[in-house]
């Protein structure tokens, strides 16, 4: 059974209305920008490549990021950058927080703005300040790679979708960053996008079912790094047998997760299990990889 499977019960859909405008403000603000960053989570970058952003930002020259690197499995992290080079797309992986890491994206943007710049220059404009859009899903870490690209705290930065409401306008060392509210699209293209988008926390939690949730989890990541999921509970073989919501239910005994009477806490288990899967602590995995040749397109890059 897929984490699509157990979900499929559920319409999983959070679109509230700041976000209807935030699209609106963005259509508006890439006239007046230089080149666009929008930023993927490197575990799902074909979930989180929102396909209004990319209608919207079509125009202009664009740069991917892969955050969240030190998160996902490095080797499929691997595929996705060739995936994404191969059709012509600049695209970096980093960990915003490591000290550096969002710095090395300030040479391939200019890289991307050769064009422009040239003209620049030509007219006596050398030296202006590059105005990029940073843009990306609720959650993906675009304030966190600011901060880093900035070398101070100029965006505020949480763990949790909706931080950013609006716009803000943070300039660094020759670029003008236009940061923009995390945003996603009326209607997910498939049930197993949008559950993605819940495990990694690009959806509010309040509005999804928990115990739903870690059931989707499971199965996805049982599918993908059974091992892992063994050696983090230390369960035994048998365990991947399981139907999701008796494994989870295994994995709240097996950490003592018991109510009076000797019976599972399979809400405190479901919470457990959702945050330590979005802290690392069963390792670096992704949950998906390159759509092959042929098959599912991803939107048009």
């Amino acid at each position: 059974m897929s984490g699509r499977d157990v979900l499929s019960s559920r319409q999983i859909q959070w679109f509230p209305g700041h976000m209807a405008k935030t699209l609106r403000l963005m259509e508006r603000e890439v006239r007046g920008v230089d080149c666009v960053l929008q930023l993927l989570d490197a575990r799902i970058p074909y979930s989180s490549l929102n396909p209004e952003i990319q209608r919207i930002t079509a125009a202009k020259p664009r740069l991917y990021l892969l955050t969240k690197a030190d998160l996902a499995d490095p080797a499929v992290t691997k595929r996705w950058l060739a995936w994404f080079k191969a059709r012509g797309n600049g695209c970096l992986a980093l960990d915003a927080r490591q000290k550096g890491g969002a710095a090395a994206a300030r040479g391939p943007i200019l890289q991307e703005l050769t064009a422009l710049t040239a003209k620049r220059a030509a007219r006596g404009m050398g030296g202006a300040a590059v105005r990029v859009m940073v843009v990306g899903i609720p959650n993906v870490g675009k304030s966190t790679f600011i901060n880093s690209f900035a070398g101070a705290a100029r965006a505020k930065a949480e763990d949790r979708p909706g931080v950013t409401r609006g716009k803000q306008w943070i300039s660094v060392e020759g670029f003008d960053l236009l940061d923009m509210p995390g945003v996603l699209w009326k209607k997910f293209d498939s049930l197993q996008t949008a559950g993605n988008l819940a495990f990694i926390g690009a959806i509010r939690d309040d509005i999804l079912d928990i115990e739903e949730l870690a059931c989707g989890l499971l199965a996805s990541v049982r599918d993908l790094y059974p091992e892992k999921l063994l050696a983090r509970y230390k369960l035994g073989q048998e365990a991947l047998g399981l139907p999701p919501y008796d494994l989870l239910t295994a994995i709240g005994r097996r950490r003592g997760m018991l109510v009076p009477g000797g019976e599972v806490d399979v809400r405190r288990a479901a919470t457990m299990v959702v945050g330590e899967f979005r802290q690392s602590r069963w390792g670096r995995l992704s949950l998906e990889a390159p759509p092959a040749e042929g098959g599912t397109a991803c939107p048009a890059l």
